[in-house]
């Protein structure tokens, strides 16, 4: 059993939606269910959402020397990339990939992360979304915290509501 519950928590740290049927569907009850899910989502998010930010401070302190250590063979092409990063960064120019990212921003932001990161995004993609764009908020790890155990009991009872959906 105590097996059963840890691969519980480690799917949950991952892919959270799939989850809680597949801890019914091995055996689980409601409580043992939902306290692994609880565990393993908040625990998932937690250890990504520190790793991520240790991640982006490392890639940004190394990048410079990345640039400068590229072998001979793929010098050209990534040479190149190294020069539009630091021109871009000088002169603030806007690609597709930059607008999108403002866009989707604006139309989601913040809220769009914490709601969607337990059921639409994975945990660790959410964790480093929250970490890279709103890491100077006060509450993001609370407010990502209260919407892991939010969906958790909102799944775990329309599993337990409904069980025809699991077999």
């Amino acid at each position: 059993m105590a097996l059963k519950i840890l691969h519980v928590i480690l799917l949950a740290s991952v892919k959270y939606l799939i989850t809680i049927p597949y801890a019914r569907l091995i055996g689980l009850t409601y409580e043992q269910a939902l306290i692994a899910v609880l565990i393993g989502g908040v625990g998932g998010f937690l250890f990504f959402y520190y790793l991520s930010g240790w991640a982006i401070k490392g890639f940004k302190a190394l990048w410079p020397a990345m640039c400068k250590l590229v072998p001979p063979i793929i010098k050209a092409k990534y040479q190149s990339f190294c020069k539009k990063r630091e021109k871009r960064r000088s002169s603030k120019v806007f690609t597709k990939k930059s607008r999108f990212i403002v866009n989707i921003r604006k139309s989601y932001g913040l809220w769009g992360i914490v709601v969607a990161t337990p059921v639409l995004l994975t945990i660790p993609l959410g964790a480093f979304l929250a970490n890279k764009y709103y890491s100077g908020r006060k509450y993001i790890v609370t407010y990502m915290i209260v919407s892991i155990v939010g969906w958790a009991v909102v799944l775990t009872s329309l599993v337990q509501l409904f069980p025809g959906i699991i077999k």
